[in-house]
Order: C-alpha cells, then sequence, then structure tokens
C-alpha cells in the first residue's frame, strides 16, 4: 500500500472513476452537502490553508490504462468515498456552466477546461466519473450537456438526491462572486489521501482497517466487506465467478435500498432477527445484526453467498411492504416491530388470497394499536416479534398466524372501544397528522366502494409525496376557533385535499371553498361540499360528520 496525500486536481488527473453496481447509489442528503459546502466557504481568502475532506479508496481495473488520442487514464473503481467524489464532480460541473455564460473571455476558456476534464475526448461514454444505478442517466446527462431534470421527476429516493445536489451544486457557484477565486479552491485547498491498489483482496482489507481506525461506515457496508474478505479467505484468492456472484447480488440490494430512506437499516435488521437461531423478543439492532449474519457464513464461501441472497430478498420484502399501497401501508405505523411481522408474512409467499388476508388482519390490528390508541413503539414488542419469527421459522399455516395477529388486539386496553373515546371531541390534528391522513385515505376508499367507484389513486399519489400537514384542511379554518367558541381541530372537521390546495384556500369560510371541494374529485370532499350547501358548516355539521365517521372506524378496525 501506496496511500498518496493529493488535491482535487492531483487525484481527478489521469484517472476515470466509476462506481461498481455491488456499491451504494448516491445517498448524501442535503446537510451533507451543506457541511462540504460550509468547509469549503471556510478557506475564502486564506490561500495558506487545507482543508482535508475525506480518504478514498479505488480498485485499478485495466493494467493497461486507456488511451484517448495522446492522453492515457487508469480506470478506478471507487470502493470508498463515492460520496463526496460524486458531489464535487457536480460542483466543478456547476462552476463550468456559470463560467460559460460569463462575457469574460478567460472565463469562457475556464470552462472549456473544465468541460475536457468531466468529459473525454470524442467518446461521450468516457465522463470524469461514471456512477452507478442512475438508470435515468440524470448524473451523465448534467455532465455531458448541462441538462437537469426536476426532482419531481425522481423515480428513486436516490435519484431524488442526485437532482436536488445538482440544484444545490448550482445555487451554491451562484451565490459564489468569483468562480476562478472558488475553482481554485476546490481544485487546489480540498485534499484527500488516496489509496490506489490493483488486489481486489486488499481492497477489503483496507475498508476494515479503516473501519477500525474509527472512520464511520454504514452497518451494511460492513456486512458486505466482511463478506467478500471471507470469500477471498476462503479460496486464498482464487475468487472468480464466486466474487462476481456477490457482486452481482449486492448490486440489485443497493439497487432496491436506493429506493427508500433508511430501508437499508430496517433490511438489516430483519433479515438478522428473523434468522435468529432461537426466539428472540425485540428486534436486532445493527451492530448486533452484522454479528449475528457473520456467524451464519460459517467462514465459508457458500455461506456468505447464503446470507447475501437471504438479505436480498429480505430487502425486496420490506420494499414491496412500503411500495404495493403507494406507501399508504407506511403510513399506518411506524413501529418497528409491527413492520416485521408484516415482512415475515410476504417473505413467506402465501398464495394471494391468504397473503392479502393476513396482511389485512395485520392492517386492523396495528393500525388500531399504534394508531386509533396512539400506543408507542413500547408497546406489542415481544409479541410481535415472536409471531414475526415463529411466522418464518416455523411454518405456521396462514389460519394461525391470523389467529395469533388478532389475539394481538386483544390486550387490555386495545380495543376498539378504548381507541374511539380517544378520538371524540379530541384534537386530531396536532401531534396525529400521519395517522389522520392514513385515516382519511381509507375514508375516501370507503366512500368511492360506497359510491360504486374504483378508487382513484392519482390524488392520493401526489398527497403520499407531500408532509401530511401539507395537505390537512380545516373546513372551518383555525381564524374561526375563537369568534364560533368551537374546537376546528376534531375530527368532523378535518379534511384531505391536494398539496398545496388548503394552503390556497386559506381563511376563506366553508360557503366560499364547496365549488373548490367539488372539483378535487374527491368524494370526501364532496360530500363536504354537499353539506355545506344544503345546511351551512357549524358545530351541528362537525359533530354530524364525526359520528358519521366514528361510526365507520368502529365498523372498520373494531
Amino acid at each position: 500500500m501506496d496511500p498518496k496525500d493529493l488535491t482535487l486536481e492531483e487525484l481527478l488527473a489521469k484517472r476515470l472513476f466509476r462506481i461498481p453496481p455491488y456499491q451504494r447509489a448516491y445517498s448524501w442528503q442535503s446537510e451533507h452537502r451543506r457541511d462540504m459546502f460550509e468547509d469549503i466557504s471556510k478557506l475564502k481568502g486564506r490561500r495558506d490553508s487545507f482543508h482535508f475532506m475525506s480518504t478514498v479508496v479505488g480498485l485499478r481495473c485495466e493494467l493497461e490504462p486507456v488511451r484517448i488520442l495522446t492522453d492515457r487514464y487508469n480506470i478506478i473503481e471507487v470502493v470508498d468515498g463515492q460520496q463526496r467524489l460524486t458531489t464535487l464532480v457536480l460542483l466543478l460541473k456547476a462552476i463550468e456552466r456559470k463560467c460559460a455564460c460569463s462575457p469574460a473571455t478567460h472565463e469562457r476558456a475556464l470552462a472549456h477546461e473544465l468541460q475536457k476534464l468531466l468529459v473525454k475526448g470524442d467518446e461521450e461514454r468516457l465522463i470524469l466519473l461514471q456512477t452507478n444505478h442512475d438508470r435515468s442517466q440524470y448524473f451523465a446527462n448534467f455532465l455531458r450537456s448541462g441538462e437537469c431534470s426536476d426532482v419531481e421527476q425522481a423515480q428513486t429516493l436516490a435519484d431524488q438526491e442526485l437532482l436536488k445536489a445538482i440544484v444545490e451544486c448550482q445555487r451554491f457557484v451562484d451565490k459564489w462572486e468569483d468562480c476562478i477565486d472558488l475553482l481554485d479552491i476546490v481544485k487546489n485547498q480540498l485534499r484527500f489521501i488516496f489509496h490506489e491498489i490493483d488486489d481486489k483482496a486488499a481492497v477489503y482489507t483496507v475498508f476494515e482497517v479503516l473501519n477500525n481506525r474509527g472512520r464511520q461506515v454504514s452497518s451494511l457496508d460492513k456486512l458486505k466487506n466482511m463478506l467478500m474478505a471471507i470469500t477471498f479467505e476462503d479460496n486464498q484468492g482464487e475468487t472468480g465467478e464466486h466474487i462476481d456472484e456477490l457482486h452481482d447480488i449486492w448490486g440489485k440490494i443497493y439497487r432496491t435500498i436506493g429506493l427508500h430512506q433508511g430501508l437499508s437499516t430496517e433490511s438489516l435488521r430483519f433479515g438478522a432477527t428473523l434468522w435468529s437461531p432461537f426466539q428472540i423478543s425485540k428486534p436486532f439492532g445493527e451492530e448486533k445484526a452484522v454479528e449475528s449474519l457473520t456467524k451464519k457464513t460459517n467462514a465459508s464461501t457458500a455461506g456468505a453467498k447464503k446470507v447475501s441472497n437471504w438479505l436480498l430478498k429480505v430487502t425486496e420484502a420490506v420494499n414491496q411492504f412500503l411500495e404495493d399501497m403507494n406507501h399508504s401501508r407506511e403510513a399506518a405505523t411506524k413501529i418497528a416491530h409491527a413492520r416485521l411481522l408484516a415482512v415475515a408474512i410476504l417473505l413467506r409467499k402465501f398464495p394471494s388470497d391468504e397473503e392479502k388476508m393476513l396482511l389485512d388482519y395485520w392492517e386492523k390490528t396495528s393500525f388500531r394499536i399504534f394508531g386509533l390508541c396512539q400506543k408507542d413503539a413500547r408497546t406489542g414488542v415481544g409479541d410481535y416479534v415472536r409471531l414475526a419469527w415463529a411466522t418464518w421459522n416455523n411454518a405456521l399455516d396462514a389460519d394461525d398466524i391470523s389467529e395469533r395477529i388478532k389475539e394481538l388486539g386483544n390486550r387490555k386496553g386495545l380495543s376498539i372501544n378504548d381507541a374511539l373515546p380517544l378520538l371524540e371531541d379530541s384534537n386530531c390534528y396536532e401531534g396525529w397528522e400521519d395517522k389522520l391522513r392514513y385515516l382519511l385515505f381509507r375514508y375516501e376508499e370507503h366512500l368511492a366502494t360506497q359510491q360504486g367507484q374504483r378508487f382513484r389513486n392519482e390524488q392520493w399519489n401526489r398527497i403520499w409525496e407531500e408532509s401530511a400537514a401539507q395537505s390537512i384542511e380545516h373546513i372551518l379554518p383555525q381564524s374561526r376557533r375563537w369568534r364560533e367558541g368551537i374546537s376546528v381541530d376534531r375530527l368532523g372537521n378535518l379534511l384531505l385535499l391536494p398539496p398545496g390546495l388548503n394552503s390556497q384556500l386559506g381563511n376563506q369560510d366553508p360557503e366560499d371553498k364547496a365549488n373548490a371541494y367539488v372539483q378535487t374529485g374527491l368524494f370526501s370532499a364532496a360530500e363536504v361540499a354537499q353539506t355545506i350547501r344544503e345546511e351551512g358548516w357549524g358545530a351541528p355539521q362537525i359533530e354530524e360528520r364525526e359520528r358519521k365517521i366514528l361510526a365507520w372506524i368502529r365498523e372498520t378496525w373494531g
């Protein structure tokens, strides 16, 4: 090993970087980028100062450099440091774009020089950095042509963060008065420790050393590294197809994980908990999960593959849980041990009618406990975890599982009779927004069925994408709470509208909002509009609507 202390300019010189599929997708969030921008800003006017950015570990893939005209480049697979490197390359492109628009000849010349750094020669595929899991080509398109899609078009969490990064990098550059000064800092005052390795086995040794020295590494990345290292050691370096197979599996894992925030943590913990050799009463933490799954390998290549394939199954099941009902299922409960049971049911691969029946029972019980009865994460931990473990390990049939799910909701204080008084004549808005949104989603579904109509999900897809508070409408506005002497936060006075409409309607009187309610196409909004037109909207109407919704709640979750 020969670690090098390099500036960014030196790091990028004569190298083409590739992020392999078996690494996680772009996952930095705004706070990470903000921290980096602050580090750069602190160097302004301090030419003799430097900032250490990170360690970068790269695997040289080709013994012979790639030749483009008369320039030769080493191809480097980025094993560690890809988040920071990706963001800095985006920042360089943002600087290039601003310089290209400058009337100053020297800045336009600098833009041309930067573009040659970012896109090599005449072959468009040879960009400075090729990211992974970027099926929409957002990163490559931005580097080549400056094209940037709207963040709302992103289909995955990774794409969303990548598009946000482009916007934030351009905003940071736009605020900097002198582009040349900024580029000078980025190229010459940001430093890296670069480990360039040509032995695949050594990559994982370096990664482990960095982790042992206190460098923050995610638990999932740590597990992947251990499994790769086990495979190398078990085969005395003769890995060939074994490592290729593991890379393929982990590529699928990371591609799926790029869809949702927190999916990696949940997949890891759930996978280890369900695979525990004995029944346990609470989900494993991340560190314990890594330890448990590593033991499952028995230090063998076959074991490493088995653990990786199991983790892929669990990751896909967690993703299915989140995707099946357009995020509504996620809103039903944010309690991890409750979600563990749903994932165990999905992993069993019951016939579709049995799976639906079990998930319906799961939803009915879990939302009653954690939503309607407003219990917190201390409730039912052991009951849920033991049933989830038994669902996967004891081959219980669907009837056994459904009966045991019902038993979960029969504990003292968890019945529908315990839940309804908590909602009657109560503040169902403050602190209850996410659960309220799910409740009103189900109520809309109920009204559509009553009307013999197919439930339309287009509006709800937009509603789930925004925060709950942005869609919750007070029919009688909050400003009227004191004038009318009415609790406007009661369930009967709350309605969900498409994002932004409630803020547009503002403090208008209910009579002035009725037409807008009808135009949403939502049955619940049309129902309220009809009442407003026929009776007006005050305490009697709020109480009557509340009684109607509570009766439906009893029937649905009782």
